[in-house]
């Protein structure tokens, strides 16, 4: 196996302008490859930090010159020569290099792309596409059982609130589930079907429908939170196909962001002025699901609200997809703590929360000893890296969270699925509706 001779790293800018690292490996036998990092807006605060310049000067402090610094100075003479195809052995040295409990000595994102980029070089080197490679190495993680690679019921995301659409709503985003789909280039179709309808439903209503939000959905001013539901299925009814059966609605509310930990509250103000204890935000989440087609739950309640999931789980685990973001951050100390707890049924996966591909597959790997589902995830500062979906496909997470069918970031991985889903031959298989039914 060719062994890793170069790395070489970069300032590169991501979907909303801001500064990112883009890392590049190559092999002694010339293989190449290359990845830029993610980053998010509404973070979790027990996510791997990021290592920025805070240089007021460059993009408002924004800047990633001395993560850049750091792949060249400090972490490639520390792996240089190591085998492409140990990924374990070489996440491993990057965690022990840097030495923190969150990698914000040498930062997360200059980790991750170090990771990435050697990945993507080793595929290249055995002459494999991403996603098999990195078959290879879940198997290797879980053993010969693992499920073989699957195309992901993709999640899309059609109106945006929160910090994703400048608070115009509280709640962060509004999704559709294409359930109905029998595979995914039917999926995407039904979407772009959905997406457009919805489009014209909001201008005519006068709701500033133009406005499209950092994930690529629209960023509509309307009155409540519910309308923006209302509004998809009036779009769903309106291309001939049934809520429920053929789309299911998904939320991400980002709680975090309207908990006040001082008080025990969470404040909803975009559209109203409600407040709520987490018993009292509870009652209004399963009297949505009583109401609309909900399948899934994103943060229903704030990142540390342990007795609360605990009480949501317990009201909704049974019939509603309840998923942890902030609440897990891909963590597999945080994860286990939940299994333990009983809390949320599913893990919201993002690969630059943790720091490298390998911790990523351990978080992986427990949910899928736990009976959690996975949803591998995008950031909302994306790029035209679309790793991601290759590795929803080789570890069979079933479900996939892009964003909207706008913006080039987000096509970008869609695009990729489709490629994959005619790489792997006639009738591949899809996770379609069972990847997120109970």
């Amino acid at each position: 196996m060719s062994r890793l001779a170069k790395l070489v790293a970069r300032e590169v800018l991501d979907s909303r302008g801001q500064p990112t690292v883009e890392v590049e490996a190559s092999g002694d036998d010339g293989a190449f490859g290359r990845a830029i990092v993610p980053a998010g807006a509404s973070t979790g605060r027990h996510e791997a930090k990021e290592l920025r310049d805070a240089d007021a000067r460059r993009f408002g402090g924004r800047g990633v010159r001395r993560a850049v610094a750091g792949v060249g100075a400090e972490i490639a003479p520390a792996v240089l020569g190591i085998d492409l195809d140990d990924q374990a052995g070489l996440d491993a040295r990057l965690v022990d290099l840097d030495g923190t409990p969150d990698k914000g000595r040498l930062g997360a994102n200059a980790i991750l792309g170090v990771s990435l980029a050697v990945a993507h070089a080793a595929a290249a080197s055995k002459g494999e596409e991403l996603y098999q490679h990195l078959h290879c190495l879940w198997r290797d993680h879980v053993g010969a059982d693992a499920a073989g690679p699957t195309v992901p019921l993709p999640m899309i995301n059609m109106i945006s609130g929160g910090l994703h659409a400048g608070a115009n709503l509280d709640f962060q985003d509004f999704l559709m589930v294409p359930v109905g789909a029998a595979d995914f280039g039917g999926a995407l179709e039904m979407a772009s079907a959905v997406y457009r309808a919805l489009g014209a439903i909001l201008r005519e209503s006068g709701a500033e429908a133009a406005l499209v939000a950092d994930e690529g959905g629209y960023g509509p001013k309307l009155r409540a939170d519910c309308h923006a539901v209302e509004r998809i299925l009036e779009a769903v009814v309106a291309c001939g196909l049934e809520p429920g059966r053929d789309v299911a609605i998904a939320l991400d509310i980002a709680s975090s962001r309207l908990f006040d930990p001082a008080a025990g509250l969470y404040r909803l103000s975009a559209t109203a002025n409600d407040v709520f204890d987490s018993a009292g935000m509870i009652d209004l989440l399963e009297h949505w699901t009583r109401q609309f087609p909900i399948a899934s739950i994103e943060d229903g309640l704030a990142e540390d609200d342990w007795d609360g999931w605990a009480a949501l789980t317990a009201r909704l685990g049974g019939r509603v997809q309840l998923i942890g973001d902030d609440l897990f951050v891909t963590r597999t100390d945080r994860l286990l703590l939940g299994v333990e707890r009983k809390v949320a049924n599913a893990v919201l996966v993002k690969v630059n929360q943790v720091g490298t591909l390998t911790e990523t597959f351990a978080t992986l790997a427990l949910a899928r000893r736990s009976g959690y589902r996975a949803i591998v995830s995008a950031r909302s500062g994306e790029t035209e890296d679309a790793t991601i979906a290759d590795l929803a496909v080789a570890v069979g997470a079933g479900q996939i969270k892009i964003g909207s069918l706008a913006r080039s970031e987000r096509l970008a991985k869609y695009n990729r699925l489709l490629r994959i889903t005619e790489h792997l031959g006639p009738n591949p298989p899809f996770a379609g509706r069972s990847a997120i039914e109970l």
